[in-house]
């Protein structure tokens, strides 16, 4: 990479405002967002991190930095390394790759910090920023703190940053092998989704024993095939096909930067992300009693009462890769999950979210039984929707809830009981209904779950009349 022919700016920088999200930055290329954004985000991200307590004072500071397949990636990498290194810092830039290669980097490099430049399941025209610490994500507040900095020009200069270039990809491979321990070989089908993951998860394959069917390893920005969003159940359709026809044991898929993963079991059925978290707790609570596993909002009930049932002690918790590393960390909890597709491990792993690592895990735990579907046989079967995404303004979608949750609360309504930690979770005698807005897209996420086909109807219904009174519907898709 060349040395920054950009000039460290003074002046101040106004990134707007709706590109500073809950847990990351992000945005549309060439409407809110782009390289000059990415500059002067190196540049208050590189202050940032050398004003830092945990930073030694006098010390240059390390970053990793790492992009994903879309387009403007590479552009808006070269971008915000101009900015890091012109605060002094030096870069270690490990290319293309998934999301969770470059957090290893950060852990395995002793780095203070790191980005990710990704849009993640975005369409290809976004993308964005995700940062983290040695010590923990970056969020909420911090992000906020970035903003201030680059608006006030309150820029750290030094003129001795510099950036190399380097190549993880063998020692982040070797590092997920750590963990495998399978025993009998399997046929599994995995889809990238033309996603980040493609080289690592080649590489991956020639390693692990069994027939590994490949679909989508291509990395390409445009997402040709399908849209790599594995909490949408069309986009597992091929996944599905290729499990059924070739008879394969399990099938796998990823998110557009490989830290979010999706499972059909060898039946071709949909495991989301709740149950499986039932079936990694089940071993990390045999050799851990009584330790904190957290779902969010989001998860079944299904899983909270199945580790409460394993002996764990169940929590659930707010929305948000950033958020849930961050609980994680403060009750020094083993594993935790999203329904979205994020899990995280810090049973002998690092506690961040690694689609591919949490592969590895499940061909574990895969290898001891019978079938996929032995593990979740035993599992109460309840009636759920999948995440239904409802379209709304972006200036608008936080004050939607809020509304709603006052009125539910004024009705005083004895039959239900109301839990607003991250939206609105409405428990009823038939189940719960949830609402909340998304950080990352112009949408509300409502999700329900009850013990009957009836039931789910109503909780539908209730669900929908709320937003109905404020002007907007809920569509739901055919399962």
């Amino acid at each position: 990479m060349s040395q920054p022919d950009k000039q460290p700016n003074q002046s101040g920088y106004n990134f707007d405002p709706t590109i500073l999200r809950e847990y990351d930055m992000r945005g549309q290329v060439g409407k809110n967002l782009s390289e000059d954004d990415a500059f002067a985000l190196g540049q208050a991200f590189g202050t940032y991190v050398k004003r830092h307590p945990k930073t030694e004072k006098g010390r240059r500071t390390k970053f990793c930095v790492g992009y994903d397949g879309r387009t403007t990636s590479p552009g808006l990498a070269e971008a915000l390394i101009k900015g890091l290194i012109s605060t002094g810092a030096k870069v270690d830039h490990i290319g293309l790759g998934p999301t969770p290669m470059l957090y290893f980097a950060v852990k395995d490099h002793m780095a203070d910090a790191g980005v990710m430049i990704t849009g993640s399941h975005n369409p290809p025209d976004y993308n964005g920023f995700k940062m983290t610490l040695q010590s923990g994500p970056v969020f909420g507040e911090t992000i906020q703190e970035l903003g201030k900095i680059a608006a006030e020009g309150d820029f750290e200069t030094g003129d001795d940053g510099l950036v190399n270039d380097i190549d993880i990809q063998d020692t982040y491979v070797e590092r997920l092998m750590k963990d495998f321990d399978g025993g009998r070989p399997l046929k599994i089908a995995w889809d990238n989704g033309n996603g980040a993951a493609g080289e690592i998860l080649r590489r991956l394959t020639q390693k692990l024993p069994g027939e590994h069917i490949l679909l989508y390893d291509d990395i390409d920005g445009q997402f040709p095939n399908h849209h790599p969003d594995p909490t949408v159940d069309e986009n597992l359709i091929d996944l599905k096909k290729t499990v059924l026809e070739q008879n394969c044991d399990l099938g796998i898929a990823f998110d557009g930067d490989g830290d979010r993963i999706g499972v059909v079991n060898e039946l071709g059925d949909i495991l989301r992300c709740d149950i499986l978290m039932t079936i990694y707790a089940r071993d990390i609570l045999a050799e851990t009693p009584g330790a904190s596993i957290i779902g969010d909002v989001k998860c079944s009930q299904v899983m909270f009462d199945e580790i409460k049932r394993l002996g764990g002690n169940a929590v659930m918790w707010k929305t948000g890769h950033s958020l849930v590393k961050a609980k994680m960390a403060e009750l020094k909890a083993p594993l935790a999950g999203e329904l979205s597709g994020h899990i995280f491990f810090a049973d002998k792993y690092y506690g961040f979210d690694d689609a591919l690592y949490c592969a590895i895990r499940l061909i574990n735990a895969a290898c001891e039984a019978e079938n996929l579907s032995s593990l979740t046989k035993d599992l109460p079967v309840l009636h759920n929707t999948p995440e239904i995404r409802c379209e709304v303004e972006e200036d608008k979608k936080f004050g939607i809830v809020p509304q709603i949750t006052e009125r539910l609360k004024a009705d005083k309504n004895e039959d239900i009981s109301i839990d607003d930690i991250d939206g609105i979770r409405v428990t009823t005698q038939d189940g719960w209904w949830l609402l909340r807005p998304s950080n990352t897209q112009n949408v509300l996420v409502a999700r329900m779950e009850a013990s009957s086909a009836e039931g789910l109807e109503r909780l539908k219904a209730m669900a929908g009349d709320e937003l109905k009174k404020l002007g907007y519907n809920l569509e739901y898709p055919e399962q």
